[in-house]
């Protein structure tokens, strides 16, 4: 009988935690490393790696993109999967930067969760049908430069200021979008002199009043 594979839940809502919980245990080939419902949590129970992270975005007390970072430094042959509420864009990159092989939103998720991840670690990557687009959307051709219709901005400076509207620091964009801090600024600059600004609190309403982004994305 093959070694079952240890599997970590990270999951602040309850009745999604137990239900991944039975789900696991139910499967022969998988065991249940530990399950959380916080960063810390998780955290106490990582002193040795779990072979799968299922892991959640939005925890009460950090960021589960950073839960991935730590395991992939530690642990780099074990996997993470994203299983979260969260679709915009810049949660998409952090996951999948951090080492995140599959991202699946709740409202879409499998109901099979222990078979879902004995496919994952057969090489299939678990990925919703919306973000698989935005995925395949991001890597075209040109993506990176393209200008938006009736833009000011390219597609990497609107995403640059979206995230400068929630309020992250130059050094976590960097890292978010994958760019020094540098070209960040280089960014921000850009963005004043096209919109004809000052300061950020200027940019954000004037990108608000021209329909660039939207301060109520998620």
């Amino acid at each position: 009988m093959p070694e079952k594979r240890s599997v970590l839940i990270v999951e602040d809502d309850n009745h999604i935690r137990w239900h991944f919980e039975r789900s696991i245990l139910q499967h022969e080939n998988l065991s249940l490393h530990g399950s959380a419902a916080t960063f810390e949590g998780a955290l106490n129970q990582m002193h040795s790696f779990p072979d799968v992270l299922l892991v959640d975005l939005g925890l009460p007390d950090g960021n589960g993109a950073d839960l991935i970072r730590l395991l992939k430094a530690q642990a780099p042959r074990s996997e993470a999967i994203v299983i979260t509420v969260f679709s915009d864009e810049f949660r998409v990159i952090e996951a999948i930067r951090a080492g995140a092989v599959g991202y699946l939103l709740k409202d879409s998720m499998p109901e099979d969760i222990g078979k879902m991840t004995m496919e994952m670690l057969n090489g299939i990557s678990p990925i919703s049908p919306a973000v698989a687009r935005y995925i395949i959307n991001a890597l075209r051709p040109g993506a990176e430069t393209a200008q938006q219709p009736n833009s000011l901005l390219s597609i990497k400076e609107v995403s640059v200021l979206q995230l400068v509207a929630r309020g992250y620091t130059r050094d976590e964009i960097a890292e978010m979008v994958g760019n020094s801090v540098h070209t960040v600024v280089a960014h921000i600059r850009n963005i004043y002199r096209k919109l004809e600004v000052h300061s950020r609190n200027e940019a954000v309403f004037e990108a608000c009043q021209l329909g660039l982004i939207k301060l109520n994305d998620n």
